[in-house]
């Protein structure tokens, strides 16, 4: 598989929603990933557009919890504890 496009950064990101997912059903909120990478809601959401914007997740405008990866799971990093 070719390297992926995405930055260390952003791959932790993609690996965290792809974990929360398998963990607990659904997408992580905001708030989750702003918790786990102890970073403020507007860095939160900054990375969570640039992820859709580069065509990593797609997102239900005005829908809850409706992150969804488009890149393969197998594809990301391991998820580091921060």
């Amino acid at each position: 598989m070719t390297n992926p496009d995405y930055t260390e950064r952003q791959g932790q990101f993609l690996a965290f929603i792809h974990q929360y997912r398998i963990l607990n059903g659904c997408a992580p909120a905001e708030a989750d990933m702003q918790r786990f990478f102890q970073i403020t809601p507007p860095s939160v959401h900054s990375m969570v557009l640039t992820l859709g914007q580069r065509g990593f997740i797609r997102r239900t405008p005005g829908q809850a919890r409706s992150i969804e990866l488009i890149v393969p799971p197998e594809s990301l990093p391991p998820l580091k504890r921060v």
